[in-house]
């Protein structure tokens, strides 16, 4: 699907980005890869490890419609990752967040439809069902923006979709990398928001094969969630330091105890297949039908029962100790 086509990854010196990069480098022949960020000294680190033919790389941000219309130029397919994540940081600077969350998503969407570009997916997060905290509420809206963006494509071709998991193992700004601070930095304690609190777990390369995957899967319009485990971050804490005491530092603003990734008030509009869940739009489109039962890969979904939650919470999966530190070991890979 990918080869000789032209891909750009807004945010794409992030986690995401680069493994992405890496693995449509390894399995496919793109015609060019655009990394679209706005820090250069990420963009010139980046380079030293993918430096291919196929490779660009544009200084931008997506807040700035007119460069990432410049950029966007003949582009085939767009991952658009780019966003400020950090949920303290977000409640602290509001404005911010909006600025890149939502009005970057208008400018990715604008862009696109003026590009006639093939397809656009868009990286959501947990944090946007039921958002009790900024940053999963600008994700909430961006979602809405690129689920509406598919009724005012007219007659251009572009469709676009979202993709929606959990905390990534090992992504920057996680807990991982931050309980392995502590550990190397000689710690007596690991410090644990809630003793209760639970979150989704995903690798990286797992996310990233879902969101290729979905670029085969889409219709325009869908919110593609996977079906992934949980885990307890205490049990994370004495995976890694069994020997360290374990404090409990109270929730962080903004925090939750259990993400939501399919709301049960979106129940009605949810679809269950074999390894994912689609949430379907509310609104009507006027070019074809809200049936997502079937999606292009004729693979086939069934609705789920009304009042269906999917949180990490009665997630049928948990990851044991050891399991968390597979997963662990996983995302070094």
């Amino acid at each position: 699907m990918f080869n000789g086509k032209n891909i750009l990854i807004t945010g794409g010196t992030g986690s995401f980005g680069k493994k992405y990069t890496k693995t449509l480098l390894e399995r496919y022949k793109p015609n060019k890869i655009i990394i679209y960020s706005r820090d250069e000294l990420k963009q010139f680190e980046m380079q030293q490890d993918f430096n291919q033919p196929c490779m660009r790389y544009f200084i931008g941000d997506v807040r700035d419609r007119e460069r990432l219309t410049q950029v966007m130029n003949g582009v085939d397919f767009v991952i658009h990752a780019a966003a400020l994540k950090q949920v303290p940081a977000a409640e602290y600077n509001p404005m911010e967040c909006i600025k890149t969350n939502i009005n970057g998503a208008e400018n990715v969407i604008s862009a696109a439809l003026i590009n006639n570009v093939d397809k656009v997916i868009a990286l959501s997060t947990d944090k946007a069902a039921n958002p009790i905290n900024l940053y999963g509420a600008t994700k909430l809206v961006s979602d809405k923006l690129f689920i509406a963006a598919n009724n005012i494509s007219g007659a251009n071709k572009t469709t676009f979709s979202v993709v929606r998991y959990g905390n990534v193992v090992g992504s920057r700004g996680s807990v991982v990398p931050f309980f392995e601070k502590l550990i190397n930095e000689g710690a007596a304690e690991i410090p644990v928001t809630h003793i209760e609190m639970t979150r989704f777990w995903i690798t990286l390369q797992d996310g990233v094969d879902f969101v290729l995957k979905n670029f085969s899967r889409m219709f325009g319009g869908e919110i593609f969630v996977p079906k992934i485990p949980s885990m307890r971050i205490i049990d994370l804490a004495k995976a890694m330091a069994p020997k360290l005491d374990i404090k409990i530092v109270g929730i962080r603003p903004g925090e939750k105890l259990h993400e939501i990734m399919c709301p049960s008030d979106d129940s009605y509009h949810t679809y269950e297949y074999d390894d994912h869940f689609v949430i379907a739009p509310s609104i009507k489109f006027s070019s074809r039908s809200n049936d997502f039962t079937v999606n292009a890969l004729n693979e086939h979904g069934h609705q789920v029962v009304h009042g269906f939650e999917y949180n990490s919470q009665n997630n049928p999966t948990f990851l044991s100790k050891k399991e968390l530190l597979d997963f662990n070991t996983l995302a070094e890979l």
